[in-house]
């Protein structure tokens, strides 16, 4: 006889869809105490939740951790906000937390929601009312208890930052019976002194022990504040109605004082940063103004009537001396060739001529004659010498063949 038969994997699956169809089941409030609670190194937190009769496993993972407020422990009495899936592989269910809370808190966290919803709605969160923190500030009211760590850990931040800020201290219940109005009556006392800044906070606790800071008598007094305000609640996981209200949170009192005081000598030292650069600054510019004084007056210089004048008298003085130069290169070259010439004159005189036993003709009236042929017998002829003139007669010419 053969029956159809289903893998264990489609079981589970199945089984995982049917959980996966209960809208309940997607988000559930599950009351117990804690047992084999165990903080793995990732970060996810693996507990189980029980009561007389039942016990249920459970995990919370990283990303939800954010939210809790307190270190889980065996025996916590808690509640469990989240959702019940099947886990396929295994083939079991489990609780997967989203949100814990310890039982007495329960309560007291739906009030936090309600009267945050409430605030939320009238407009107190919003980022138009939150006033501005001055920078610099020269009176600090502070509202905490006059006694603990959180008052120390900001005289000591504050004085470290600026000794010259005067902290005004308000010693304010911060804990049980009367400590709202104890906190509401030290912001007005604060804000009526005119101070430039109120910081108000406590030290880490139980949501039972910062529950003044939820009160909507605080949260009123914040928002009708004039003086800027900065809440510093608790550590930075804890979160108060304060916090919204306030123009600013800090996560803890310590950086509250340092969100509140500037640091003085961080200033001084930007200060003194800017005035070498500033000397830097002038010493350029006072050496660029030198510099194109310098070159001014030197432009200057050369400009006046009396360099001009110098420069003209170097110029005529150099052409002095150049036309001298040239008046003797021009004598030297007239003297070489009166040279020249006179030494053709010497070469072409009568006199040299005669000098060397050749004799000048002419006629009886002075004209030379220097061929036979403008002779005739009988023609009365000057002959001069070296020595003194001949006169004669030509008795006869004779020619020179070929003349």
């Amino acid at each position: 006889m053969s029956r159809h038969a289903y893998s264990v994997g489609q079981v589970n699956a199945y089984i995982k869809n049917m959980f996966a169809q209960d809208f309940m089941l997607h988000r559930i409030c599950v009351k117990g105490e804690v047992s084999n609670c165990k903080y793995h190194s990732s970060g996810h937190i693996y507990f189980t939740i029980k009561d007389a009769s039942a016990t249920m496993a459970a995990v919370m993972f990283a990303g939800y951790r954010k939210g809790l407020t307190f270190r889980m422990q065996e025996g916590d009495k808690v509640f469990v906000t989240g959702s019940v899936e099947v886990y396929e592989r295994d083939g079991r269910y489990q609780l997967y937390a989203k949100e814990i809370q310890k039982e007495g808190e329960g309560s007291l966290y739906l009030q936090f929601e309600a009267l945050k919803r409430e605030l939320q709605e009238m407009g107190m969160f919003a980022e138009e009312y939150k006033k501005p923190i001055p920078k610099y500030i020269k009176t600090l009211g502070v509202v905490t208890a006059p006694t603990g760590a959180a008052v120390q850990d900001i005289r000591n931040i504050a004085g470290r930052r600026n000794p010259y800020v005067q902290l005004i201290l308000y010693p304010a219940r911060v804990q049980g019976d009367g400590a709202a109005e104890s906190i509401v009556q030290g912001i007005r006392a604060l804000d009526a002194m005119g101070v430039d800044l109120i910081l108000i906070g406590r030290g880490g606790g139980s949501i039972e022990d910062l529950w003044a800071f939820n009160e909507e008598a605080v949260a009123r007094a914040i928002f009708e504040c004039s003086t800027p305000l900065i809440s510093a609640v608790g550590h930075e996981t804890d979160t108060t109605i304060a916090d919204f209200v306030a123009d600013l949170r800090a996560p803890t009192p310590s950086a509250g004082a340092e969100l509140a005081v500037y640091d003085i000598f961080e200033l001084l030292d930007g200060m003194e940063l800017m005035r070498r650069r500033l000397t830097q600054g002038i010493e350029w510019k006072k050496d660029l103004a030198q510099n194109r004084y310098v070159g001014l007056l030197h432009r200057l210089r050369l400009q006046s009537p009396q360099n001009r004048l110098n420069e003209k008298r170097q110029y005529a003085a150099s052409l002095e001396e150049r036309l001298g130069q040239e008046a003797n290169r021009r004598l030297l070259e007239a003297q070489y060739r009166l040279g020249i010439l006179s030494g053709r004159l010497e070469a072409m005189s009568p006199a040299k001529k005669l000098s060397q036993g050749l004799a000048f003709v002419t006629d009886q009236a002075g004209k030379r004659i220097s061929r036979a042929k403008n002779v005739e017998p009988g023609d009365l002829l000057r002959i001069r010498l070296q020595d003194g003139t001949v006169c004669a007669q030509a008795t006869a010419v004779l020619q020179t063949d070929g003349q």
